[in-house]
């Protein structure tokens, strides 16, 4: 379930498939090492948690349970956990109570937009060697874009993924030059089958693509607006309402 920026719940229909493209993308941007210890604390309820449960299951690491991730210092396998999937804030706060376990090597963040000063932080802390920015709406099966921050770099959420495609469009339907701000529609194998049992939200938010020579496709208007770089990175500019 996910409630955008409405805060009206509403039921996304994904698709094995989909759930499978993401478990294949995953296993080729991390390595072993990275995924031994994936710190699962986001609610089964929302997206993230497809990515912090089924990744390292697929691919022979360890899923670490916590109620949430301020509860990570207080967890008996505190010292396992390699890979922490959450929201910058939370993230903030654990740097702020310096609790984040020395065996922490890899960072992703999602959901809210991610400042330089907070990778800086981030990469001053012994152990981390990555700090990811991951966009994509539920819509999308939970990433659609990743960019490996760097503690002077440009605030981007990078390039679309394997699987996905994301298009800078105006009124959903021309294509944007590179640096003109537009809206961000997805495409690819992560699109979801629609909204559970809202029809007609489903044919407005999931459209067909006429961008793609393949028949039957479709885009996700994600309602967020943005630009490309000139290096081919994404910028994201916040929300169109």
């Amino acid at each position: 379930y996910t409630s955008g920026s409405t805060g009206q719940p509403k039921g996304v229909a994904i698709t094995l498939q989909s759930v499978t493209a993401l478990m294949s993308w995953g296993q080729k941007a991390y390595l072993p090492e990275e995924l031994a210890g994936v710190l699962a604390c986001t609610s089964i309820c929302f997206d993230l948690s497809v990515f912090e449960i089924f990744l390292p299951l697929s691919w022979g690491g360890t899923v670490i349970l916590a109620e949430n991730a301020l509860a990570l210092p207080t967890l008996p396998a505190a010292s396992e956990v390699t890979l922490i999937n959450s929201v910058p804030s939370v993230v903030q706060e654990l740097l702020h109570t310096q609790r984040l376990p020395l065996s922490v090597q890899v960072i992703n963040l999602a959901g809210e937009p991610l400042r330089t000063a907070l990778v800086r932080q981030l990469y001053a802390k012994p152990g981390i060697q990555k700090v990811y920015d991951l966009y994509g709406p539920s819509e999308t099966t939970t990433y659609s874009t990743m960019a490996l921050r760097e503690a002077e770099g440009p605030e981007t959420i990078g390039r679309p993924i394997s699987y996905e495609q994301v298009y800078v469009l105006e009124d959903a339907q021309r294509l944007l030059p590179v640096g003109v701000v537009g809206e961000l529609l997805i495409g690819g194998t992560g699109i979801a089958r629609g909204y559970y049992r809202r029809p007609a939200l489903t044919a407005e938010k999931f459209i067909p693509n006429g961008l793609s020579p393949y028949p039957g496709t479709r885009l996700y208007r994600t309602g967020d607006q943005g630009r490309y770089r000139p290096d081919g990175q994404i910028e994201y500019l916040g929300r169109l309402d």
